[in-house]
Formats: structure tokens, C-alpha cells, sequence
């Protein structure tokens, strides 16, 4: 496992994304209930939280629940949303002595109960004023739900379409502070963004490992920001130097 001295760390990503996938299936194969590969979620999420403190990192993003897991079984997703709701109450306190701030991402609607609503205006405006690295919890999110959003925001404000730019819509999203991810991450062995900041994806590194969530700890952070200084970003530009790195073209050529 790489180690923080194998890193550049002038040159360590702003802001890093991350897809936590693999709870359920992480329990299922030790023959445990699903609600406990969640639990087991937890010790890894906030070492990782440690790991992009100790090395500098200003955002953390992280996909908690999605518009789309409110097709589970109910039982899950009501233990999904007292999960995420009792994490909050008993780890806020100390995210906030640590310098976090602490945002959060998604739609704010029906489906969200009113408590957890008011859990997290609550830690947002006790954190508010920190800077050490700011930590966005995407909850009832969707990355087409965001963009749709933005659009209906658009309309709202009676802009008309010759009008419209990129910078129109982003202005828009849920939170158009949030710079765009140099960096996004997804475990448990799956390839796809699975609807997670689609808009602010477009030319993030993508880094993926067959690591379960609940396994996954700073030093596999670690060793995904290793891989990602060894890439090239181009963002459309040609190479300096002329050569074409298979994995770092983004798409731009």
C-alpha cells in the first residue's frame, strides 16, 4: 500500500469524489444483514475524512444516498436515512473541532423527513465558518435531478435561450461554490458514475478498485491519488511534449 511520503503533495487533488459502493454486498458475503455492511461503511468513511485532512485536500464529496435508492426495500432505505441522520449527531461535533464544513447536495423534498431536514441546516450553518476542507454530503441526489433542477431554475428567472451558457446552468446547480472534482472515486469493482455529479464530472480522473467500501481506508486513498498524478489532464489541450497517454485523454483526443 502506497504511503503519503509516494505522493506529491504540491500537487494533490482539491477536490475528491467518491461513490461509496459495496455495503451490502460486503455483508452478504460474511452472511450478514445488508444494514451492516452500512455500519461497517462508517469506520471507512471517516478514515478516509483523516486521510484528506492529513494530506491537504480542500473538498470531499461523498454519494450517501441517491435518488434511485428509494427503490429498495423500505426496510433499508428507513435504515439508510436513521443511519445517515444518527452519523450526523454523533460525528458533527467533531468534524467541526477538526475545521470541517460540512454541505450538503440534493433535493429537499417530501421523501426527506422534516427532522433530518432540519439536522442538516442545523450542521451546515454550525460549520459554516470553517475552512480546513470542506466535506459534501450528496443526499436524495442525483446528478440528472441537479441538472433538471438548474434548468427549472433557469425558466424561473425568465432567461431566454440565446442567453444561456455553461456558466448559466452551473450557476444553478445545488452548489455552485463546489468546484468541479479533479479526482472521483468508486469501489467494489463496478465502472459507471451510477447518476452521481454528472454535470461536474466531465473532466474529472476517474479511479476505480474492486475494494469494498467498508474495507477501503486512507492509504487506498492514497494510492488512488498516486495513480492520479501519474495522469496527464489535458482538458482538449494537445500534450506538451506530443504524446497521447491511453489513460488520460479524456475523451478530448
Amino acid at each position: 500500500m502506497v504511503i503519503t511520503a509516494e505522493l506529491d503533495l504540491d500537487r494533490v487533488p482539491a477536490h475528491i469524489a467518491c461513490v461509496m459502493d459495496g455495503n451490502g454486498r460486503w455483508a452478504q458475503s460474511r452472511g450478514l444483514p445488508r444494514t451492516e455492511g452500512h455500519r461497517a461503511g462508517e469506520e471507512a468513511l471517516f478514515d478516509v475524512v483523516e486521510g484528506a485532512l492529513d494530506i491537504g485536500v480542500e473538498w470531499l464529496t461523498v454519494y450517501a444516498f441517491s435518488t434511485e435508492n428509494w427503490r429498495r426495500p423500505a426496510a433499508e432505505v428507513r435504515f439508510l436515512i436513521e443511519f445517515n441522520e444518527d452519523i450526523l449527531l454523533r460525528r458533527r461535533d467533531e468534524l467541526h473541532e477538526r475545521g470541517v464544513r460540512i454541505r450538503f447536495v440534493g433535493r429537499r423534498d417530501r421523501r426527506v423527513p422534516k427532522r433530518l431536514l432540519d439536522l442538516m441546516d442545523d450542521t451546515t450553518e454550525l460549520t459554516e465558518h470553517n475552512s480546513r476542507m470542506t466535506f459534501t454530503i450528496a443526499f436524495n441526489y442525483g446528478g440528472r435531478a441537479e441538472i433538471v433542477d438548474a434548468v427549472r431554475a433557469v425558466v424561473d428567472a425568465g432567461i431566454s435561450a440565446d442567453r444561456i451558457t455553461e456558466r448559466t446552468i452551473a450557476r444553478r446547480l445545488y452548489d455552485p461554490e463546489m468546484p468541479e472534482p479533479d479526482l472521483m472515486i468508486r469501489t467494489s469493482g463496478e465502472f459507471r458514475t451510477s447518476n452521481f455529479l454528472l454535470w461536474e464530472l466531465a473532466y474529472s480522473e476517474l479511479y476505480f478498485t474492486d475494494t469494498a467500501w467498508p474495507d477501503f481506508r486512507r492509504g487506498d486513498l492514497f494510492e488512488a491519488i498516486r495513480a492520479y498524478q501519474e495522469r496527464e489532464r489535458r482538458f482538449g489541450r494537445v500534450s506538451p511534449n506530443g504524446a497521447s497517454k491511453a489513460s488520460t485523454t479524456n475523451g478530448d483526443g
